[in-house]
């Protein structure tokens, strides 16, 4: 097949709703950064994004806020899937702009006004993104990011904080945060695991599994 889709994208700093028209993108969001843009204050990074972040307008950023709360530094790991909207208009006239229509980390469907003009408003509606899957659709295989990361911390946390210490210091930033939304969790399974007394030696050398890696 032979993909016109990559011939049409626009030279820009971040992603357009042009982008988008071949179709609708699911991305992995790696880090959100505050810009110094008034119109575009945020922008979203994610897995593959070229140096072309996605830089919500006030509507999305709104949706963002409702459904993933205030905190950006949280959402790395989590994804969401981009469409081009034709209907956006800017000035009065339609230009096409880009909206949210799927959210990982919720478990129903999200409605939200937004306003479509300074008189009126309509629901805006989020639904929820299924977990990504590997060719078998079985995990942990097909977790995304974010579940894996909290599924390794867990781990590492049931052997005790030396173990648990030694991988978040491996982590990249982004990592990090998501891992650090459930610290006090992680630091009572880590206490409780330092205070079981070590299993007896049944005469074999230990060895050391090797640490998961996350992508």
């Amino acid at each position: 097949m032979t993909d016109l889709s990559q011939t049409i994208a626009p030279k820009s700093d971040q992603l357009n709703a042009d982008d988008l028209i071949g179709g609708p993108r699911t991305i992995t969001v790696t880090r959100v950064s505050q810009m110094r843009e008034p119109d575009q204050p945020i922008a979203v990074y994610f897995e593959g994004d070229n140096g072309k972040p996605y830089k919500p307008g006030k509507s999305m950023r709104r949706v963002l806020v409702r459904v993933w709360g205030k905190d950006g530094a949280a959402y790395a790991g989590r994804r969401m899937t981009l469409y081009r909207d034709d209907t956006v208009q800017f000035g009065g006239v339609a230009v096409g702009g880009i909206r949210i229509s799927h959210m990982s980390d919720i478990d129903q469907s999200v409605t939200i006004p937004l306003t479509v003009t300074r008189a009126s408003r309509k629901p805006f509606t989020v639904r929820p993104l299924p977990a990504e899957r590997g060719p078998s659709g079985g995990k942990p295989n097909g977790e995304d990011t974010r579940t894996k990361l909290l599924r390794i911390a867990r781990e590492k946390a049931a052997l005790g904080h030396a173990d648990l210490d030694t991988w978040i210091d491996k982590l990249s930033a982004p990592h990090r945060a998501v891992v650090n939304e459930i610290q006090a969790e992680l630091r009572d399974r880590a206490s409780d695991a330092d205070d079981r007394p070590p299993p007896e030696n049944d005469g074999f050398p230990g060895f050391a599994p090797a640490d998961e890696e996350v992508a």
